[in-house]
């Protein structure tokens, strides 16, 4: 069990970077990483596979919303990918991680987490991990892993046993989770799966931070992160219990 590495908790964590299409700079975008870099933050962003197999840094499964492109990321190659420009970038396209990770250079922690492959929290997951875990061999810099699904986070201990890992958490409710069954929520809302993947963190939602089972993970030497605060107000009040915050819409 990898500890967090302490750069984790001295500065806020961008949430997608620090991202303002106002000024050219999309979420998960080089833009948006070298504006945290220029802010002394930490920087969170999302991973998502090519089709032939490259970790490529982008939240969404679909392209429509942050590309007017359509169809699933899924079905493009890396090298088409690079060449779709992100909506509000100034002509700047889906960038792979290991392109960030040459970006950032260890100036400040990277917490990277990976999107469900399965779609409903299952184990049909390791080529993404894999792609990350190829990406991330030699990279010096503080990182730390993560994902909603246990079986990523598994994987993750698997391919980088070196490697922080935690788990993305939150109250699970069915409604805002559609595509799971209702008892994958009830399963998950307890975060049952913190010591078997080898966890030292959770970032958890911060609309559920009194959650019990957050004071016992606590208890037990978890660190408490959070997502995603988006006020000053929000932030004194998530304060409280995580150690830090993953942030948007505001310069924390």
């Amino acid at each position: 069990m990898p500890p967090l590495d302490p750069a984790f908790l001295a500065r806020p964590l961008a949430h997608r970077a620090l991202h303002d299409v106002a000024d050219g700079r999309p979420e998960n975008s080089r833009a948006a990483i070298r504006a945290a870099i220029e802010h002394g933050y930490g920087i969170e962003i999302d991973l998502q596979l090519s089709l032939d197999g490259q970790a490529m840094v982008f939240h969404d499964y679909a392209l429509a919303r942050l590309t007017g492109e359509s169809g699933p990321i899924g079905q493009r190659s890396a090298a088409d990918l690079a060449k779709i420009p992100l909506l509000g970038g100034d002509g700047e396209c889906i960038p792979t991680l290991e392109e960030i990770l040459t970006l950032v250079a260890g100036r400040v922690p990277i917490l990277i987490e990976a999107k469900d492959q399965d779609g409903a929290m299952g184990p049909n997951v390791g080529p993404l991990e894999y792609a990350a875990a190829q990406a991330l061999r030699g990279y010096t810099g503080p990182v730390a892993l993560m994902s909603f699904n246990p079986h990523a986070v598994a994987a993750f201990a698997r391919l980088l046993p070196d490697h922080t890992r935690g788990l993305t958490t939150c109250r699970y409710n069915p409604l805002d989770w559609p595509a799971l069954p209702e008892a994958t929520c009830d399963h998950l809302r307890l975060i049952p799966d913190y010591d078997a993947v080898g966890a030292s963190f959770v970032s958890h939602n911060v609309v559920d931070l009194q959650n019990p089972r957050l004071a016992e993970l606590k208890a037990q030497g978890a660190h408490i992160l959070c997502w995603t605060v988006t006020s000053p107000q929000v932030e004194a009040e998530a304060r409280k219990t995580a150690e830090n915050i993953t942030f948007e819409q505001y310069l924390a």
